[in-house]
């Protein structure tokens, strides 16, 4: 039996997900979770062998959880499930190490042979994305003079908290940090990200689309 965790802020996603993985019969769901920080652990903590993952998650953006799954589970396999079908958000996926890269709205075969092929050891994209997606990747590099990419993943948890208008106390419960060092860390990317002010931060990540406006 397959083991899969569901990662969506949508109650009426995960239940379509799990409505078609369940009528297929040979997928076990063994967690949901409706943010980033859980999809993290619940994945470290149970190794599933699937994990679906959406991107516009609070707590942690998907890309951000992405990364973090592929050091603690490395073996779980991650198809993205998301709205987003502009070339930044799957290219950044692919490189983040997604399996798959599914748009919401497909067909239910779709989702199951996206699993299929995943265990497989192969990659899939919806169909709309394959072609340029991969040739995209094939040519772009990461850009090295993004800032944004100098930050630790410990700074981009505690940005995106902040930016949700956590205070440090809620970010360092949050994390199992300290208030001290959550706004050590804030300090420190917003000096990176040359911010000044809270707004800056909210307007930096709306753009960067880590929430939503």
């Amino acid at each position: 039996m397959t083991t899969v965790i569901l990662a969506d802020d949508h109650e009426i996603v995960r239940r379509g997900v799990r409505s078609v993985l369940q009528a297929d019969g040979r997928f076990q769901i063994v967690a949901e979770v409706a943010d980033g920080l859980s999809a993290v652990q619940q994945t470290e903590k149970l190794k599933p062998n699937v994990l679906f993952l959406d991107l516009s998650l609070p707590r942690l953006h998907g890309l951000e959880a992405l990364r973090q799954i592929r050091i603690c589970s490395p073996n779980t396999k991650v198809l993205v499930l998301s709205m987003h079908n502009d070339e930044p958000y799957v290219i950044e996926a692919l490189r983040s190490g997604a399996s798959a890269y599914i748009l919401k709205g497909s067909e239910s075969e779709e989702i199951v042979r996206a699993t299929q092929e995943v265990l497989a050891g192969r990659r899939f994209l919806s169909a709309p994305l394959t072609e340029w997606a991969i040739t995209a990747l094939a040519v772009k590099t990461p850009d090295s003079s993004d800032p944004y990419n100098t930050l630790s993943p410990r700074e981009r948890e505690v940005m995106q908290l902040a930016a949700e208008g956590l205070g440090a106390g809620e970010i360092a419960e949050k994390l199992f940090i300290s208030a001290r060092t959550a706004e050590t860390h804030r300090a420190n990317l917003m000096r990176k990200l040359s911010l000044q002010t809270q707004t800056d931060l909210v307007r930096y990540a709306i753009r960067r689309g880590l929430i939503q406006a």
